[in-house]
């Protein structure tokens, strides 16, 4: 017999406008273009704290904010995190996960970024 621990999510989404290029694509993408961004985080605990929530809002809100302050109307490209590896949205989620994740307290965690590139294409990253 499995049990299974009750888990608890908290996701908080926003979004920023940047552009890109993916060196080494075959293909549109290569060129010079710019996305609106949507960025999803997932914050998982098994318990509540002694109000009765994982993480307030407000503080994943202003964390993830925070985060794509430094992205928001930028060329990807030119910015630290991507000088060796492309601003692809797998990179650009695992980045933010990289930059989130030590900000989250226990027993609560970050388990996954989603990056939407538009409406249609996301990829998500978890650890």
């Amino acid at each position: 017999m499995y049990y299974v621990q009750p888990m608890f999510t908290v996701k908080v989404t926003d979004s920023f406008s940047a552009a890109h290029r993916l060196k080494g694509y075959q293909g549109n993408c290569e060129r010079l273009h710019g996305h609106n961004y949507r960025v999803e985080v997932s914050i998982e605990s098994p318990v509540l704290d002694a109000i009765g929530i994982v993480v307030d809002f407000r503080e994943v809100k202003t964390l993830l904010k925070d985060a794509l302050e430094g992205m928001d109307h930028q060329y990807l490209n030119e910015l630290d995190a991507f000088c060796e590896a492309n601003p692809s949205a797998e990179n650009i989620a695992r980045h933010l996960f990289t930059t989130l994740a030590g900000a989250v307290r226990p027993p609560a965690r970050l388990t996954e970024v989603v990056v939407w590139e538009n409406e249609n294409c996301r990829v998500a990253y978890t650890e």
